[in-house]
C-alpha cells in the first residue's frame, strides 16, 4: 500500500475543535481553568455531545457521569472499540491534556464518516469524569468507578474544598446518568486506545512524533517524619545536635540516588517539605516531607521501598536522638498494557512511516484503570519542553495529526 492509498485524518479539523474546546474555561495565559462537574465543564460536555451528535453517535451517560459516544458496527455480536480521556483540566491547564485523547478518538469517527467505512464492531468515544482529581477526590474517578477500583457511593460522597459533594454537581450539571457504571451494551470493551500528549520531554528531546506506551509506572508515594531536637542555632555545638532538617536532606539525597540506581525506568522525587519550627535561629525539631518512588516493575519498587528504610534506620542507628517515621500513603501497582494492542499502535505507526520509539508513562491514565478489564494502549505525541499542567502547555498540530492517524489505523485493526 503507497501513501497516497493510506486513510489520514483531518489535521486541520482536529486542530480546530480543539482550539474551541479550549475556549471554554480560557485563562489570560492562554491556558485552560475547566474543573471537574463546574458549569465550565457542563459546556465543554455539552460541545463535545453536540459534536458526537452531529457525527450520528448515539450518546450514553452512567451514574458517574462518563460519556459514552457510539457509532454502530455491522456485526451486532462485536464488542465496541473504545477511544477516550477526559476533558476537565487542572486550575492552571493547558488545552491538550486529555482534550487530545477525547477529539482524537471524535476525529477517528468523523474520518471514517467522511470516507463511508464502516466497521464491524461498534466504536465509541468516552470522556471519563474527573480524571484530574483537581476538585474532587479520587483521581481517575470516573475510570476508578467504571472499572471497580473503588465504588460509585465512594465518589459520589465526594467532597470539594467548598463542602459540595459530587453526586449533587452531577445533578446540576446535568450528567447524572442512569446508565449503570461499568456496563457496556454488548458487553466490555473488545480494545481500548488512549491518545495522550507525552506530558514528557523524552520524545521532544528524541525528535520522535510518536510514542509506543508499553506500560505506566506504578507508585508507592510516603508520607516521611523525621523528629530530632529544637536548639539554640548560637550555643549548640555542630557535633552535639540534633538537627531534622540535617537528617532529612541526607533522605532527600538517597531518595535520588535510589531512583538512580533503577535507571531508566524508575523516579525518586521529594516534592513537599515541611519544616518545624521553620525559625531562622532554631535547630528545626521536626521536618515532614513526601516521597514519591515510581517503577515500571513492582518488584524494583518494593527494593526501592526496603532500600529507603534500611538507610532511615541507619541514621537512626547513628543517632539515637532521631525518630523517623514512614508511612506509605498511596500505591498503584506498575500497569502493562496489551501486547496486541501495544503492537497494533507500533504496526499502524510503520504503515505510516512514522519515527517511533516504546515510551513508559510516568502519569497515571485513565487507560491505567480501564487496562484491568480490557486489552489497552495509549499513544503519545510530544508536548512543548515536556510540559503539562500548565498554562504553557503546547503541541504541534502536525503531531498532533499524525498521533490521530495511528490511533485511526490501530482502532480499524481491532473493528473490522
Amino acid at each position: 500500500m503507497t501513501s497516497q492509498t493510506i486513510l489520514h485524518t483531518d489535521g486541520d479539523r482536529l486542530w480546530s475543535s480543539l482550539m474551541e474546546l479550549a475556549r471554554i474555561g480560557a485563562t489570560p495565559k492562554g491556558g485552560v481553568c475547566r474543573l471537574a462537574l463546574t458549569d465550565l465543564d457542563r459546556q465543554g460536555r455539552d460541545l463535545f455531545v453536540g459534536w458526537c451528535e452531529q457525527a450520528g453517535l448515539s450518546v450514553r451517560v452512567d451514574e458517574i457521569g462518563n460519556l459514552f459516544a457510539r457509532r454502530a458496527g455491522t456485526d451486532p455480536t462485536r464488542a465496541a472499540v473504545a477511544m477516550g480521556s477526559h476533558i476537565d483540566t487542572q486550575p492552571t491547564g493547558g488545552k491538550f491534556d486529555g482534550n487530545y485523547g477525547v477529539l482524537a478518538g471524535l476525529e477517528v469517527i468523523r474520518t471514517l464518516n467522511a470516507h463511508g467505512i464502516d466497521t464491524a464492531a461498534p466504536l465509541e468515544v468516552v470522556a471519563w469524569t474527573n480524571e484530574e482529581g483537581s476538585r474532587f477526590v479520587p483521581v481517575m474517578m470516573g475510570s476508578g468507578v467504571f472499572t471497580g477500583a473503588f465504588t460509585l457511593d465512594h465518589a459520589l460522597d465526594a467532597r470539594d474544598t467548598e463542602g459540595l459533594c459530587v453526586r449533587d454537581e452531577l445533578q446540576a450539571i446535568g450528567y447524572a446518568g442512569s446508565h449503570k457504571a461499568g456496563e457496556v451494551p454488548g458487553g466490555m470493551f473488545a480494545a481500548y486506545f488512549e491518545a495522550h500528549i507525552e506530558q514528557g520531554p523524552i520524545l521532544e528531546d528524541r525528535d520522535l512524533p510518536i510514542g509506543v506506551v508499553p506500560g505506566a509506572l506504578g507508585q508507592r508515594w510516603y508520607d516521611v517524619v523525621v523528629t530530632g531536637m529544637e536548639a539554640h542555632a548560637g550555643p549548640t555545638p555542630m557535633a552535639l545536635r540534633h538537627d531534622a532538617q540535617l537528617a532529612a536532606a541526607r533522605i532527600v539525597q538517597q531518595v535520588n540516588a535510589i531512583a538512580l540506581a533503577h535507571a531508566p525506568h524508575a523516579r525518586g522525587t521529594v516534592g513537599y517539605m515541611q519544616v518545624l519550627p521553620n525559625s531562622r535561629n532554631t535547630i528545626p525539631g521536626t521536618v515532614k516531607f513526601s516521597v514519591d518512588f515510581r517503577a515500571l516493575d513492582d518488584t524494583v519498587l518494593q527494593q526501592m521501598h526496603e532500600a529507603l528504610s534500611t538507610y532511615c534506620e541507619s541514621l537512626v542507628q547513628a543517632d539515637s536522638r532521631l525518630k523517623i517515621g514512614i508511612e506509605q500513603v498511596v500505591y498503584f501497582p506498575p500497569c502493562h498494557f496489551a501486547a496486541d494492542c501495544i503492537d497494533s499502535v507500533r504496526e499502524a505507526a510503520r504503515l505510516l512511516e512514522l519515527p517511533h520509539m516504546d515510551v513508559v508513562s510516568g502519569a497515571g491514565h485513565d487507560a491505567v484503570y480501564v487496562a484491568d478489564v480490557a486489552p489497552t494502549a495509549m499513544i503519545f505525541v510530544p508536548c512543548k519542553d515536556g510540559i503539562s499542567h500548565n498554562e504553557s502547555e503546547d503541541a504541534k498540530p502536525e503531531h498532533l495529526a499524525m498521533g490521530c492517524d495511528v490511533l485511526l489505523h490501530a482502532v480499524l485493526k481491532h473493528a473490522r
